[in-house]
């Protein structure tokens, strides 16, 4: 992979502080009302017309300290950000595409202590840092399938999506062929050599207005290859029920997966089927991904930020610790 060249920008997180700045004038009006009008003696009229030593010259030094330790203090406030934006770079990898099961049945519990929904999402974070060179993108699915991510090689976003996948936000159903047809429409514009999608599914395809084998038919026209994954134990699981009458309370469902759909969908395309009755049994799938061929992609990091807020920090101590020298020593006011 080639190194990606930095350009650097600035912005501020917070510029809603830089309003304090205005207290800055009224500060200085308030300071010069609150002087005491000095008495005047004849004799010494004369004496503006002396000239001034350098005591004199500096005397106005700590005000100005005390100010310039105020602009540094509210722009500190503001946070100052240094962005390195990554320009294109050249790596090489595979575009996949994951396309995870979030329908109410992932809420069965047969993978204790965790839910199904709980287990792929943690399988799949792991998948994604594994997999520094590949362009990623989410796709998650119930009675209709929507993209959490399109391709990047931002992986913190995508494990950022993954992460916020939930139960009951999509209307429910099982839209196995929806969610193929969306995740190889994203993979459509992509010039990979390997374009890869991982379907997870615990279930049997009971929504949506895309037959699984049609959508099937169309990654392989297009190169996509298939890899579908039926998440559960076999026999029955153990299921959360909520109940309004009688509270939560856990009941036995029988698990049925539609392996036959699935083993065609990734015998047409070119993938396997896997049966994935505990967390470790997805390993077999990154196994299978690593042996294909790599090529060339083009991307783009994410954009960094780092606080610099300290630059500001720093000087605005050092201001200080040079007024309190200066109203110590040179400008001391005797009682």
């Amino acid at each position: 992979m080639t190194d990606l060249a930095i350009q650097v920008g600035w912005t501020l997180a917070s510029p809603g502080w830089l309003l304090l700045l205005l207290l800055l004038p009224v500060g200085w009006v308030w300071s010069r009302r609150r002087r005491r009008r000095a008495l005047v003696l004849p004799a010494l009229a004369t004496a503006g017309d002396l000239p001034r030593t350098w005591r004199e010259r500096l005397r106005a030094a700590p005000e100005i300290l005390r100010a310039l330790v105020f602009v540094l203090g509210v722009l500190a406030l503001a946070r100052p950000q240094q962005l390195e934006a990554g320009r294109p770079v050249t790596t090489s990898g595979v575009d996949i595409v994951l396309a995870l099961d979030a329908s109410g049945s992932m809420k069965a519990e047969d993978f204790q202590p965790r839910n199904r929904l709980e287990v792929a999402k943690q399988a799949a974070i792991e998948f994604v840092g594994d997999r520094p060179s590949d362009r990623i993108g989410l796709v998650s699915f119930a009675g209709q399938a929507v993209t959490q991510a399109p391709l990047t090689l931002d992986h913190d976003a995508v494990e950022d999506a993954i992460e916020r996948v939930q139960i009951g936000a999509l209307a429910e159903g099982t839209a196995i062929g929806t969610a193929l047809a969306t995740s190889v429409n994203r993979l459509r514009p992509s010039d990979a050599r390997s374009r890869v999608v991982i379907l997870l599914t615990d279930g049997v395809n009971n929504a949506g207005q895309i037959d699984p084998l049609t959508a099937a038919e169309t990654a392989r026209a297009l190169g996509v290859r298939v890899y579908t994954i039926g998440v559960g134990t076999t026999g029955e699981a153990p299921y959360l029920l909520e109940d309004p009458r009688f509270g939560r309370r856990y009941v036995r469902v029988v698990v049925r997966i539609d392996e036959d759909v699935l083993r065609d969908i990734s015998g047409r395309t070119g993938g396997r089927y896997f049966r994935a009755t505990d967390p470790q049994a997805l390993a077999a799938v990154y196994e299978e991904i690593d042996r294909l061929e790599r090529s060339p992609l083009s991307g783009r990091r994410p954009v960094v930020r780092l606080d610099r807020y300290l630059w500001l920090v720093l000087p605005a101590l050092g201001c200080v610790v040079l007024e309190g020298i200066l109203r110590g020593t040179l400008f001391r006011r005797l009682p």
